[in-house]
């Protein structure tokens, strides 16, 4: 690291180029009523799915309203046995609605119509849209029969009903994940609140120019089921995943059990698309070429923390895959007295993929106005080049405000101004 600024000139060039792009907006709404659910008859979810299927074909929007309404029964609750499946060219307003997975359900929320169990296959999709007007809550189930990813075990690490149930996955997978998708170019997804995810809240493969904004998040990581105490992990807020780029993520808020927002690039050999054994529906064996790294990422105006005491953006690439080209501007640690996160932004790590990627495989990392009381403010685990570091304070706490982990050898390049940490005052007083 260096205090002197050999690279500012080509970062601050490559950070204008990558806030001005031409972020997609929702299409236009359609001069043709919309399509509701309350206009079809079956489960919810049967009624759903069956909305956008005919706003898709006849380029209308569909609108879920506050109150469900089916034959004589008026209820305001959406409740999903399965998925909501997306299709190319949709619209689709929640309108002040909940929606709410049963105790039957594992699956997701919404998950793009090209992927899902046996799809080995995805083709690309385009133009999806979804968007929350008023209050539109997500919320997880009751009694979820699995939560956590392919690596926990039901009943061991993280909680599920299937835990010991004959003839069902003893682990979690993609179908935990609340928003799934793979292979979408030009979406958006704003103005939502996610509580008590399943596992990651949403989740992108192989996505492009898009938005994610105004996104809430509650969830705690332990939550009361049966009146038991229960664990459940990796609830991220949003992770963008292997291959994904041109995205801004804005204006997101609420605290997640796990990290709040997460890009991560790792390569797993072996894995095939459409099964249960992994927590990427698209597989997680690289492309060659470069068209699985992830790249020309935006993230500005965070103000949440992660409860489960991880991290609040974690950028993280193994060895096969690379990171480069993102900005986060704007960062406020939110975490109450008493509850400290690990980092306010963590930066590779030896234990995943294969250990620490390659140095020049994650660089061109902005990382500007962050204010924070965890642990470690930006927490350098792997490597790290022709990056920049301003502004940033940490408060509450003793020790540096940068820290690097990694050993010396893995950065190059790296300029730090501006950066502080300023010592408690007087004694926090302990979270209730």
């Amino acid at each position: 690291m260096t205090d002197e600024r050999p690279q500012r000139s080509l970062l601050l060039a490559v950070s204008w180029a990558v806030a001005v792009c031409a972020w997609p907006a929702a299409s236009a709404a359609p001069a043709a009523p919309p399509v509701t659910p309350n206009e079809f008859e079956g489960s919810d979810v049967e009624r759903i799915n069956r909305a956008i299927e005919v706003a898709a074909a006849a380029g209308r929007r569909v609108v879920i309203p506050r109150v469900n309404v089916s034959g004589s029964q008026r209820r305001e609750i959406w409740l999903l046995d399965s998925a909501i499946l997306l299709r190319s060219d949709t619209l689709l307003e929640l309108e002040n609605c909940r929606i709410k997975l049963s105790d039957r359900c594992r699956d997701n929320f919404f998950r793009s119509a090209n992927c899902g169990m046996g799809i080995d296959e995805i083709k690309p999709m385009r133009n999806i849209h979804v968007r929350g007007a008023g209050r539109a809550v997500l919320e997880g189930a009751d009694h979820p029969r699995a939560t956590g990813d392919s690596g926990k075990t039901l009943g061991k690490h993280t909680f599920g009903s299937d835990a010991g149930v004959a003839g069902q996955s003893q682990t979690g997978d993609w179908r935990n994940i609340g928003i799934l998708l793979a292979f979408v170019e030009d979406f958006s997804i704003q103005n939502l609140a996610v509580k008590d995810s399943h596992a990651w809240a949403v989740s992108l493969e192989r996505c492009a120019h898009g938005t994610l904004r105004d996104l809430d998040f509650a969830s705690a990581q332990v939550r009361v089921v049966g009146g038991q105490r229960q664990t459940i992990l990796n609830q991220d807020g949003i992770d963008l995943r292997l291959g994904c780029h041109d995205i801004l993520i804005e204006n997101v808020t609420g605290f997640t059990g796990d990290d709040l927002i997460a890009l991560t690039a790792i390569p797993r050999p072996g894995s095939l698309a459409g099964r249960t054994g992994s927590t990427m529906v698209s597989s997680s064996q690289a492309r060659e070429g470069g068209l699985d790294d992830i790249r020309h990422v935006v993230i500005r105006n965070v103000r949440g923390y992660c409860r489960g005491g991880h991290h609040i953006v974690r950028l993280l690439n193994t060895p096969g895959a690379s990171l480069y080209d993102v900005v986060l501007d704007g960062l406020i640690d939110t975490s109450p007295a008493g509850m400290r996160c690990k980092a306010a932004v963590k930066i590779g790590d030896r234990n995943y993929g294969g250990g620490i990627a390659p140095l020049g495989a994650t660089r061109r990392i902005i990382i500007n106005n962050v204010i924070t009381r965890s642990q470690h403010g930006v927490l350098i685990g792997g490597s790290l080049c022709d990056s920049i570091i301003s502004n940033l304070v940490r408060h509450d706490s003793g020790g540096e405000a940068v820290t690097v982990a990694s050993g010396p050898q893995f950065v190059r390049d790296v300029t730090i101004t501006n950066v502080r940490t300023v010592a408690a005052t007087q004694p926090a007083a302990r979270a209730p």
